[in-house]
Protein backbone atom coordinates (compact mmCIF):
# COMPACT_ATOMS: atom_id res chain seq x y z
CA UNK A 1 0.00 0.00 0.00
CA UNK A 2 1.12 3.21 -1.19
CA UNK A 3 2.34 6.04 2.09
CA UNK A 4 -0.38 8.75 2.21
CA UNK A 5 0.60 11.57 4.03
CA UNK A 6 -2.34 14.19 4.72
CA UNK A 7 -0.08 17.26 4.97
CA UNK A 8 1.74 16.30 1.38
CA UNK A 9 -1.87 15.45 0.08
CA UNK A 10 -2.83 19.10 1.31
CA UNK A 11 0.11 21.08 -0.27
CA UNK A 12 -0.87 19.15 -3.92
CA UNK A 13 -4.39 20.29 -3.57
CA UNK A 14 -3.36 23.88 -2.41
CA UNK A 15 -0.95 23.92 -5.66
CA UNK A 16 -3.80 22.75 -7.93
CA UNK A 17 -5.95 25.57 -6.62
CA UNK A 18 -3.10 28.13 -6.54
CA UNK A 19 -2.04 27.19 -9.71
CA UNK A 20 2.40 28.08 -8.62
CA UNK A 21 4.37 26.81 -5.99
CA UNK A 22 5.05 30.36 -5.08
CA UNK A 23 1.53 31.25 -4.61
CA UNK A 24 1.26 27.91 -2.48
CA UNK A 25 4.05 28.46 -0.46
CA UNK A 26 2.44 32.07 0.33
CA UNK A 27 -0.95 30.45 1.18
CA UNK A 28 0.66 28.15 3.42
CA UNK A 29 3.51 29.90 4.76
CA UNK A 30 6.34 27.82 3.43
CA UNK A 31 9.05 28.79 1.21
CA UNK A 32 8.27 27.48 -2.31
CA UNK A 33 11.84 25.32 -1.71
CA UNK A 34 9.72 23.52 1.08
CA UNK A 35 7.04 23.46 -1.21
CA UNK A 36 8.81 21.72 -4.09
CA UNK A 37 10.42 19.34 -1.46
CA UNK A 38 7.22 17.85 0.06
CA UNK A 39 5.92 17.47 -2.87
CA UNK A 40 9.15 15.62 -4.46
CA UNK A 41 8.84 13.48 -0.91
CA UNK A 42 4.77 12.37 -2.17
CA UNK A 43 5.60 11.29 -5.81
CA UNK A 44 8.42 9.45 -4.23
CA UNK A 45 6.54 7.99 -1.65
CA UNK A 46 3.15 7.15 -4.09
CA UNK A 47 5.82 6.02 -6.53
CA UNK A 48 3.94 8.03 -9.24
CA UNK A 49 5.07 11.55 -11.21
CA UNK A 50 3.23 14.36 -9.95
CA UNK A 51 4.17 17.50 -11.27
CA UNK A 52 5.79 18.44 -15.16
CA UNK A 53 7.57 21.79 -15.68
CA UNK A 54 6.03 24.01 -17.86
CA UNK A 55 7.56 27.19 -18.61
CA UNK A 56 8.19 28.42 -15.37
CA UNK A 57 4.79 27.14 -14.48
CA UNK A 58 4.53 23.24 -13.41
CA UNK A 59 1.56 21.50 -14.24
CA UNK A 60 -0.41 18.28 -12.02
CA UNK A 61 -0.05 14.89 -14.50
CA UNK A 62 -3.17 12.58 -14.54
CA UNK A 63 -1.87 10.74 -11.56
CA UNK A 64 -2.12 13.84 -9.50
CA UNK A 65 -5.48 14.38 -10.31
CA UNK A 66 -6.45 10.55 -9.97
CA UNK A 67 -4.96 11.14 -6.41
CA UNK A 68 -6.49 14.37 -5.47
CA UNK A 69 -9.61 12.79 -6.75
CA UNK A 70 -9.46 10.71 -3.66
CA UNK A 71 -8.20 13.14 -1.22
CA UNK A 72 -10.88 15.12 -2.13
CA UNK A 73 -13.24 12.60 -0.57
CA UNK A 74 -10.41 11.86 2.42
CA UNK A 75 -10.40 15.44 3.20
CA UNK A 76 -14.28 15.60 2.96
CA UNK A 77 -14.40 12.57 6.07
CA UNK A 78 -11.79 14.29 7.70
CA UNK A 79 -13.79 17.81 7.91
CA UNK A 80 -16.55 15.66 9.20
CA UNK A 81 -14.70 14.15 12.06
CA UNK A 82 -13.26 17.67 12.93
CA UNK A 83 -17.12 18.82 13.22
CA UNK A 84 -18.42 15.81 15.09
CA UNK A 85 -15.33 15.75 17.45
CA UNK A 86 -16.20 19.37 17.79
CA UNK A 87 -19.45 18.67 18.45
CA UNK A 88 -18.78 15.67 21.32
CA UNK A 89 -16.32 18.43 23.19
CA UNK A 90 -19.14 20.35 23.25
CA UNK A 91 -21.67 17.88 24.38
CA UNK A 92 -23.98 17.79 21.51
CA UNK A 93 -22.59 14.46 20.13
CA UNK A 94 -21.79 10.97 21.29
CA UNK A 95 -23.77 7.93 23.13
CA UNK A 96 -24.96 8.43 26.67
CA UNK A 97 -25.58 4.62 28.50
CA UNK A 98 -28.55 4.99 30.87
CA UNK A 99 -29.07 2.59 33.39
CA UNK A 100 -32.80 3.52 35.12
CA UNK A 101 -35.57 1.86 37.74
CA UNK A 102 -38.64 1.00 36.24
CA UNK A 103 -40.72 4.04 37.04
CA UNK A 104 -38.34 6.67 35.86
CA UNK A 105 -37.88 5.15 32.66
CA UNK A 106 -41.54 6.58 31.10
CA UNK A 107 -41.53 9.65 33.82
CA UNK A 108 -38.17 11.14 33.43
CA UNK A 109 -36.31 9.06 30.77
CA UNK A 110 -38.55 9.08 27.81
CA UNK A 111 -39.76 13.08 28.01
CA UNK A 112 -35.88 13.55 28.50
CA UNK A 113 -34.90 12.19 25.09
CA UNK A 114 -37.84 13.15 23.07
CA UNK A 115 -36.49 16.66 24.36
CA UNK A 116 -32.86 15.84 23.23
CA UNK A 117 -34.03 14.62 19.73
CA UNK A 118 -35.22 18.41 18.93
CA UNK A 119 -32.03 19.71 20.86
CA UNK A 120 -29.21 17.58 20.23
CA UNK A 121 -30.40 15.12 17.30
CA UNK A 122 -26.74 13.69 17.83
CA UNK A 123 -27.12 12.79 21.17
CA UNK A 124 -28.22 8.87 20.98
CA UNK A 125 -29.56 7.56 24.57
CA UNK A 126 -29.58 3.43 25.32
CA UNK A 127 -31.82 3.02 28.25
CA UNK A 128 -31.35 0.31 30.20
CA UNK A 129 -34.14 -0.84 33.17
CA UNK A 130 -32.34 -1.75 35.97
CA UNK A 131 -33.17 -2.03 40.02
CA UNK A 132 -32.19 0.66 41.94
CA UNK A 133 -29.17 -0.83 43.83
CA UNK A 134 -28.03 -2.43 40.89
CA UNK A 135 -28.35 0.70 38.25
CA UNK A 136 -25.10 1.94 40.55
CA UNK A 137 -22.90 -1.36 39.99
CA UNK A 138 -23.63 -0.79 36.29
CA UNK A 139 -22.29 2.65 36.65
CA UNK A 140 -19.34 1.64 38.65
CA UNK A 141 -18.65 -0.80 35.63
CA UNK A 142 -18.47 1.80 33.29
CA UNK A 143 -21.56 -0.30 31.94
CA UNK A 144 -23.62 2.44 31.60
CA UNK A 145 -22.91 6.46 31.93
CA UNK A 146 -25.28 7.89 34.18
CA UNK A 147 -27.73 6.06 36.49
CA UNK A 148 -31.07 6.51 37.62
CA UNK A 149 -32.06 5.30 41.32
CA UNK A 150 -33.51 6.30 44.45
CA UNK A 151 -31.71 8.17 47.21
CA UNK A 152 -32.31 5.72 50.13
CA UNK A 153 -30.64 3.16 47.90
CA UNK A 154 -27.96 5.53 46.14
CA UNK A 155 -24.35 5.67 47.79
CA UNK A 156 -23.62 8.47 49.94
CA UNK A 157 -22.92 11.84 48.84
CA UNK A 158 -19.87 11.70 49.82
CA UNK A 159 -18.37 8.24 47.82
CA UNK A 160 -15.31 9.99 45.62
CA UNK A 161 -16.29 7.70 42.55
CA UNK A 162 -19.97 9.67 41.43
CA UNK A 163 -21.68 12.58 41.68
CA UNK A 164 -25.26 12.65 42.44
CA UNK A 165 -27.44 15.27 41.33
CA UNK A 166 -31.32 15.30 42.90
CA UNK A 167 -34.20 15.08 40.30
CA UNK A 168 -37.52 14.32 41.95
CA UNK A 169 -39.22 14.52 45.13
CA UNK A 170 -42.42 12.18 44.34
CA UNK A 171 -45.14 11.84 46.46
CA UNK A 172 -46.77 8.83 47.34
CA UNK A 173 -49.93 8.47 47.06
CA UNK A 174 -52.87 5.60 48.47
CA UNK A 175 -54.74 3.87 46.70
CA UNK A 176 -58.05 2.83 48.19
CA UNK A 177 -60.74 0.96 46.76
CA UNK A 178 -63.62 3.27 45.08
CA UNK A 179 -66.25 2.02 48.09
CA UNK A 180 -63.73 1.99 50.86
CA UNK A 181 -65.38 4.41 53.86
CA UNK A 182 -62.63 6.17 53.66
CA UNK A 183 -62.21 7.03 49.91
CA UNK A 184 -63.95 10.39 50.34
CA UNK A 185 -63.12 11.53 54.14
CA UNK A 186 -61.73 15.02 54.70
CA UNK A 187 -57.80 15.34 55.59
CA UNK A 188 -56.91 11.79 54.60
CA UNK A 189 -53.73 10.55 56.58
CA UNK A 190 -51.65 7.86 56.86
CA UNK A 191 -52.39 6.75 60.01
CA UNK A 192 -56.05 6.72 59.37
CA UNK A 193 -55.30 3.39 57.84
CA UNK A 194 -53.02 1.44 60.13
CA UNK A 195 -55.90 -1.25 60.29
CA UNK A 196 -56.26 -1.49 56.82
CA UNK A 197 -55.05 -4.80 55.19
CA UNK A 198 -51.73 -3.59 52.70
CA UNK A 199 -50.46 -4.49 49.50
CA UNK A 200 -46.96 -4.53 48.57
CA UNK A 201 -43.54 -6.74 47.21
CA UNK A 202 -41.96 -9.08 49.04
CA UNK A 203 -39.03 -7.26 49.32
CA UNK A 204 -36.58 -4.84 47.54
CA UNK A 205 -37.04 -1.11 47.24
CA UNK A 206 -40.85 -0.48 47.25
CA UNK A 207 -41.21 -3.03 49.99
CA UNK A 208 -38.75 -1.26 52.26
CA UNK A 209 -40.22 1.84 51.35
CA UNK A 210 -43.89 0.93 52.17
CA UNK A 211 -43.08 0.09 55.74
CA UNK A 212 -40.74 2.36 56.04
CA UNK A 213 -43.32 4.92 55.56
CA UNK A 214 -45.78 3.40 57.19
CA UNK A 215 -43.78 2.82 60.54
CA UNK A 216 -43.19 6.67 60.25
CA UNK A 217 -46.51 7.34 60.36
CA UNK A 218 -46.88 5.21 63.42
CA UNK A 219 -47.76 1.76 62.73
CA UNK A 220 -46.52 -1.67 61.16
CA UNK A 221 -48.60 -2.32 58.11
CA UNK A 222 -50.20 -5.82 58.05
CA UNK A 223 -49.33 -7.38 54.77
CA UNK A 224 -52.39 -8.57 53.30
CA UNK A 225 -51.06 -9.64 49.87
CA UNK A 226 -47.79 -9.80 47.61
CA UNK A 227 -47.47 -8.14 44.29
CA UNK A 228 -44.88 -7.31 41.82
CA UNK A 229 -46.01 -5.04 39.83
CA UNK A 230 -48.58 -1.82 39.30
CA UNK A 231 -51.06 -3.87 37.20
CA UNK A 232 -51.15 -6.45 40.06
CA UNK A 233 -51.44 -3.79 42.96
CA UNK A 234 -54.26 -2.10 41.64
CA UNK A 235 -56.23 -4.82 40.68
CA UNK A 236 -56.13 -5.86 43.92
CA UNK A 237 -56.88 -2.77 45.41
CA UNK A 238 -59.97 -2.10 42.69
CA UNK A 239 -61.49 -5.37 43.90
CA UNK A 240 -61.60 -4.29 47.60
CA UNK A 241 -58.61 -6.61 49.11
CA UNK A 242 -56.73 -3.89 50.58
CA UNK A 243 -54.83 -0.44 50.29
CA UNK A 244 -51.47 0.26 49.02
CA UNK A 245 -48.99 3.35 48.49
CA UNK A 246 -48.56 4.26 44.95
CA UNK A 247 -45.77 6.80 43.87
CA UNK A 248 -47.78 9.69 41.47
CA UNK A 249 -45.24 8.76 38.72
CA UNK A 250 -46.41 5.25 38.71
CA UNK A 251 -50.48 6.01 38.98
CA UNK A 252 -53.07 5.13 36.58
CA UNK A 253 -56.35 5.71 36.20
CA UNK A 254 -58.49 2.18 37.20
CA UNK A 255 -62.23 1.75 37.43
CA UNK A 256 -62.76 1.22 41.24
CA UNK A 257 -59.53 3.03 42.65
CA UNK A 258 -59.48 6.18 43.71
CA UNK A 259 -56.45 7.69 44.58
CA UNK A 260 -56.03 10.12 47.15
CA UNK A 261 -53.63 12.61 48.63
CA UNK A 262 -51.63 12.50 51.28
CA UNK A 263 -51.32 16.05 52.62
CA UNK A 264 -50.58 16.23 56.37
CA UNK A 265 -48.04 13.58 56.52
CA UNK A 266 -47.33 12.94 52.94
CA UNK A 267 -44.10 10.52 52.01
CA UNK A 268 -41.95 11.18 49.28
CA UNK A 269 -39.55 9.16 48.27
CA UNK A 270 -36.78 10.60 46.43
CA UNK A 271 -35.31 9.82 42.64
CA UNK A 272 -31.53 11.07 42.26
CA UNK A 273 -28.87 11.09 39.15
CA UNK A 274 -25.18 9.87 39.37
CA UNK A 275 -22.72 9.87 36.86
CA UNK A 276 -18.80 9.14 37.72
CA UNK A 277 -17.46 12.19 39.00
CA UNK A 278 -16.17 14.65 36.32
CA UNK A 279 -18.46 13.61 33.36
CA UNK A 280 -21.25 15.89 34.31
CA UNK A 281 -20.13 18.68 32.24
CA UNK A 282 -18.76 19.57 29.16
CA UNK A 283 -20.23 16.14 27.47
CA UNK A 284 -22.78 14.35 25.82
CA UNK A 285 -23.61 13.30 29.63
CA UNK A 286 -23.92 16.74 30.66
CA UNK A 287 -26.81 17.23 27.92
CA UNK A 288 -28.80 14.07 29.33
CA UNK A 289 -28.69 15.02 32.84
CA UNK A 290 -29.64 18.71 31.62
CA UNK A 291 -32.87 17.55 29.93
CA UNK A 292 -33.49 14.55 32.89
CA UNK A 293 -33.27 17.52 35.12
CA UNK A 294 -36.19 19.90 33.08
CA UNK A 295 -38.01 16.76 32.47
CA UNK A 296 -37.85 16.23 36.46
CA UNK A 297 -38.38 19.60 37.77
CA UNK A 298 -42.25 20.19 36.13
CA UNK A 299 -43.23 16.78 36.85
CA UNK A 300 -46.75 16.26 36.32
CA UNK A 301 -48.93 14.83 39.08
CA UNK A 302 -50.80 13.09 36.22
CA UNK A 303 -51.10 9.35 36.13
CA UNK A 304 -48.43 7.11 34.24
CA UNK A 305 -48.03 3.81 32.59
CA UNK A 306 -48.06 1.33 35.33
CA UNK A 307 -44.68 -1.07 35.94
CA UNK A 308 -42.73 -3.18 38.05
CA UNK A 309 -42.26 -1.51 41.44
CA UNK A 310 -39.41 0.35 41.43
Amino acid sequence: MADWDIRKLQILRTLRERGTVTATAEALRMTPSAVSQQLTNLARQLGVELLRAQGRRVRLTDAAHLVLRHADAVFERLEKADADLAAHLRGEAGEVRVGAFSTAVPALVVPAVTALRATHPDIAVRVREAEAQEAYELLAARDVDLALSLAAHAPTAADPRFTRVPLLADPLDVALPGDHPLAGAPGLRLADLATEPWIFGGSGPWSDITRGACEAAGFRPEQAHTAAGWTAILAMVGAGMGVALVPRTAAVPRDGVVMRELRADRPVRHVVAAVRRGAETGTAVGRVLEALRTAAAPHPAGPRAPSAPG
